[in-house]
């Protein structure tokens, strides 16, 4: 078997769901196998995977929240691709993307792994999508503000690898666990995902491992899109808490042996840091308690609908149920190269627009590329499916 895809989900069965038809439409031709091990989900995940695709999934069903690395560990060891891809749930995957990525991988017997270009929901590259180990220094103009304030410095901003192309393949240091394929024989030398890790650092370590066995990591300008933690809870005081230690256990794994001097002002830094992330997001929540309202985008987003006209009255019966201000425009991805940035739409800058693309008339493809093409931070990414009924967005489901 050429490719086993391992997805680990958590409560995100309409993501999940979205993730798989665009996965299906990639691995046609290819020898492939799709594992889901859910983590105990209480959204009825497990009902829908048992009744998906006649069996095409193989499902493991958890008693517990393993967390992401053993999840994805007891995964791995009930498959047998010759590659394996670790993909979140709240992706898109194009229709050429996995293919792309196997072939490029055939022609490199020394990679050991490979990531792509991740999209965020506007269109814009997730920086996210090439970075370099995170060295004390490293770590250090990340967390300062360094890296933000110069983000093409090759020195202060090699935290994402500044001064890559882009548009072309290049060696990376670490791989991202949104969508980091994997030689099994690599990790058969290497070892598997750290188990102390339950959520986050675990590809940072991963990928730090591969090359320590001397493996090369490389990155892609392959498309995806990553709804950036739709299967987490960003807001939570647990995410920060998890975030955080992740950052400690992999300082106190890697780089123990620089001494007391810079161990411990490294390791002070990254709890004062989770500490302004904590006090940030509680003053946030008593804005919200108190009735002030978000500064941006808090007002009725503009749906946008592309596509057939079976679908479009599908899409006008979910906006009157849920009642959406929404704009309807019959095309397909022949009659309308251009998608959404091909209509003349009088966007109002201080609005959030969702273009909603119906998914039988345009290509995950062909969405990606017009997004990547025309980003713009109030047009976001939507989809409908109408199979499902579902109009999905990066912050809600609708049906």
């Amino acid at each position: 078997m050429k490719l086993s895809v391992i997805i680990v989900s958590y409560n995100v069965r309409c993501y999940l769901q979205q993730c798989l038809d665009s996965l299906q439409r990639a691995l046609d031709g290819v020898d492939a196998e799709i594992c889901v091990i859910d983590n105990h989900s209480k959204d009825d995940t497990v009902a829908f995977l048992d009744s998906y695709g006649g069996g095409k999934v193989k499902v493991i069903a958890s008693n517990h929240n393993y967390g992401f690395a053993k999840a994805n560990n007891i995964a791995i060891r009930l498959t047998a691709g010759e590659y394996v891809l670790l993909l979140n749930p709240d992706t898109i995957v194009g229709e050429n993307s996995i293919k792309e990525c196997l072939d490029f991988m055939d022609g490199h017997a020394s990679a050991g792994g490979l990531g792509v270009q991740m999209l965020k929901c506007d269109g814009s590259k997730a920086m996210e999508s090439r970075r370099g180990l995170p060295t004390p220094m490293t770590s250090f103009y990340k967390m300062c503000g360094l890296c933000a304030r110069y983000p093409n410095s090759k020195h202060f901003g090699r935290y994402y690898m500044c001064g890559m192309s882009w548009d072309e393949p290049g060696r990376i240091e670490v791989i991202s666990g949104a969508f980091f394929m994997a030689r099994r024989s690599a990790l058969e030398k290497t070892g598997l995902l750290d188990e102390d890790f339950f959520m986050y650092g675990e590809d940072i370590d991963l990928s730090y491992r591969l090359l320590k066995c001397g493996f090369e990591n490389w990155y892609l300008p392959v498309k995806i899109l990553h709804y950036k933690g739709e299967s987490t809870q960003k807001s939570s005081f647990r995410y920060v808490h998890v975030f955080y230690e992740a950052m400690a256990i992999f300082f106190k794994k890697h780089y123990n042996h620089l001494g007391l001097w810079l161990y411990f002002p490294i390791k002070t830094a990254i709890y004062m840091k989770a500490t302004l992330a904590l006090v940030e997001m509680l003053s946030k929540n008593v804005r919200k308690m108190i009735g002030f309202p978000e500064r941006r985008n808090a007002n009725t987003p503009l749906f946008v609908f592309l596509g057939s006209a079976p679908s479009l009255e599908m899409c006008r019966n979910i906006a009157g149920r849920n009642g959406l201000t929404a704009e309807y425009f019959e095309c397909d991805e022949i009659s309308n190269k251009e998608g959404h940035a091909g209509l003349d739409l009088p966007f109002d800058k201080s609005k959030l627009v969702y273009a909603v693309y119906d998914t039988s008339s345009f290509h995950y493809e062909t969405i990606l590329n017009v997004f990547s093409r025309n980003p713009n931070d109030n047009v976001s990414i939507g989809t409908f499916n109408p199979e499902t009924g579902i109009v999905i967005t990066d912050r809600e489901t609708l049906s």
